[in-house]
């Protein structure tokens, strides 16, 4: 009898799935009723929580038979855009002189680009060598194993602004970037993804103070897709980020956009409802839902359901908890 082509499409793709997940790390056998098995990973990595803090998100549920195939197809897809590293590579075009009173220092022009982009995920930032020089020192205190074999460019006695000096460091600080981006546990920490987006943020947060919130959305936007690039293991980081985008959308009348960006935070504070951004969260969403006509009671449901677990205290509005970020 033939088989039907439905059937065997759908099992071909339930054993390639299975296929992987024979790579799932699983507890010893004497542990293995106290401990759940961990889902399906990428790579297996050392442990370290000190280092290794920003985890990878967790790998969706396992695929049953009872999947069709349309389901089987859907994650697939997941599984494999999980498992492919977005990376980054980064140049260094250009640099410009500053002479401010007394001081003289070089910037360099530092371009990330994503692999595969054609530009089109491109991030611009300057850097000039004290900002380097700092993250050095920063990842040596943390990282000294790591960076056992990472050399600096050294400040030359004389000649710091020749045409010659600073086009050497245009490519050692090329190279110095690519490398610290091949570790794992430096890539994916708190120091080097501030260096990268910190001077930004400080900026956009200071407009979004002073109610110039064009230019606070205008930097943080250009922000947002460096820093879901950089923290793609734990979505959690960038939602102070995307709630200030919020605060800014709804400040200039943009309800629409606010929303859009607000489900998107909401939905990585999902399983993290202890977040001190995810009340303030609730209560805009609540308010920017019943303005466009959407379902708010779902998220009023939530907020009750919150209140009636926690002990009432004093929540900031989301306003007034983005203006508190990056406060000195």
């Amino acid at each position: 009898m033939d088989q039907d082509p439905h059937c065997t499409a759908e099992r071909e793709l339930l054993e390639a799935v299975r296929g992987i997940t024979t790579f799932s790390i699983t507890a010893p056998p004497d542990e293995e009723k106290n401990q759940p098995k961990a889902e399906i990973s990428c790579e297996v990595s050392k442990e370290n929580p000190e280092k290794d803090h920003l985890q990878d998100s967790s790998a969706s549920l396992s695929p049953n038979s009872s999947m069709t195939t349309k389901e089987l197809q859907e994650y697939w897809r997941n599984e494999k855009s999980q498992c492919r590293q977005v990376k980054l590579l980064f140049e260094i075009p250009s640099t410009r002189i500053v002479e401010h009173h007394l001081s003289k220092y070089v910037v360099y022009k530092i371009i990330i680009l994503q692999t595969g982009s054609f530009d089109g995920n491109k991030s611009v930032i300057e850097r000039r060598y004290s900002d380097f020089e700092k993250l050095h020192r920063s990842l040596l205190e943390d990282f000294s194993e790591e960076m056992e074999d990472v050399t600096f460019p050294k400040k030359a006695v004389t000649g710091n602004f020749t045409v010659e000096i600073i086009n050497e460091r245009k490519l050692a600080f090329k190279d110095y970037l690519r490398l610290l981006y091949s570790m794992k546990y430096i890539r994916r920490s708190k120091k080097f993804i501030d260096f990268l987006t910190k001077p930004e943020l400080q900026e956009a947060y200071g407009c979004l103070r002073g109610g110039q919130y064009n230019k606070a959305l205008e930097i943080l936007l250009e922000v947002i897709g460096l820093q879901e690039r950089l923290t793609r293991g734990n979505p959690v980081l960038i939602v102070p980020t995307l709630c200030a985008i919020v605060v800014c959308h709804k400040d200039l009348g943009n309800s629409a956009s606010a929303f859009e960006y607000g489900e998107k935070a909401l939905s990585y504070l999902s399983v993290r409802n202890s977040h001190r951004y995810y009340i303030p969260l609730l209560e805009a969403m609540i308010t920017l839902a019943y303005e466009l006509g959407k379902d708010f009671l779902s998220l009023q449901e939530k907020l009750e359901e919150w209140k009636a677990k926690k002990d009432p205290v004093r929540v900031f509005s989301l306003k007034e908890l983005a203006v508190r970020e990056y406060v000195k």
